[in-house]
């Protein structure tokens, strides 16, 4: 199997054409950091269904888990294919689980460097982020809702979708805080029957986040596009910040801008390759 190793703000992920039998069992094998390539996650790069489309990708996790999207691999697809000679495009539609991707991609010297990317419009229906919810609930929105980890830490939580799920936690302090701890602690929380990612947020300024991220099947990474649209989502729906806001993550910054026209949350940020590689790991 040949792959190509790209990574946008630190989030890496192995990108390949030729097919696994098994994409689960391969992406917790090749994922793996000391036993095979290592990455964030594993990315098939395949022809699309949706007639508007003009590339299709699924997305495996380190656990053989599937995401329905992911930020930071839409990016690295677009300069994966461009720099590759695969499409001449600046304009790229990208299906995925969530639905259909539009990109910009930014080119100098004739390579991509950084990716605009149409994440969609947030959900806020608790029904469909999806978090467990009463009779008559399925519509309501989650916004600062106190949940119990173990008996007596409490945290307030704000989740939104972005075609999947997410949960911001505002802190004073978010370097020193003991992410490895509450992360898996909220992600497997019983409110949340696919699991959740998990962003920890402090405010600096009304346009600026500083945030760590744990990530629903990996664990903590450095970065989190889909994580960086909603946190900047909570926080407007939460009146802390501006819709146009950069996040600071651990691997970087990306820009994020939640549109009053359309709705639609727009991501931008940078992308780099790292090695390509051929294995028979699988």
């Amino acid at each position: 199997m040949k792959f190509a190793k790209l990574e946008g703000l630190g989030n890496d992920y192995l990108f390949t054409e030729d097919i696994p039998k098994n994409p689960s069992r391969a992406a917790r094998l090749l994922c793996d950091r000391h036993y095979g390539v290592g990455a964030d996650g594993l990315v098939l790069i395949l022809p699309p269904d949706h007639p508007e489309a003009d590339v299709a990708i699924r997305i495996f996790n380190p656990d053989g888990s599937e995401a329905e999207v992911c930020g930071n691999a839409i990016r690295c697809l677009g300069k994966y294919l461009y720099d590759r000679g695969k499409t001449s495009k600046q304009k790229l539609v990208v299906e995925t689980l969530k639905g259909l991707i539009p990109t910009i991609l930014m080119v100098r010297d004739g390579r991509v460097y950084r990716v605009k990317a149409d994440m969609g419009e947030p959900i806020f229906a608790r029904a469909k982020i999806p978090m467990q919810y009463a009779p008559g609930e399925e519509e309501s929105q989650v916004i600062n809702e106190r949940i119990y980890l173990d008996g007596h830490n409490a945290f307030e939580i704000t989740a939104v979708s972005m075609g999947n799920p997410h949960v911001m936690i505002w802190v004073d302090d978010v370097d020193n805080f003991p992410v490895e701890k509450y992360g898996p602690m909220i992600e497997n929380y019983s409110l949340f029957p696919n699991r959740t990612n998990v962003h920890f947020c402090q405010m600096i300024d009304e346009d600026h986040i500083k945030q760590r991220v744990w990530e629903r099947g990996v664990g903590e990474t450095l970065s989190c596009g889909t994580g960086a649209c909603a946190t900047v989502v909570g926080g407007v729906i939460q009146g802390k910040i501006k819709r146009k806001a950069k996040v600071e993550l651990r691997g970087g910054i990306l820009e994020i801008y939640w549109s009053e026209k359309d709705n639609h949350v727009y991501m931008t940020g940078p992308c780099k390759d790292v090695f390509e590689g051929e294995t028979n790991i699988i």
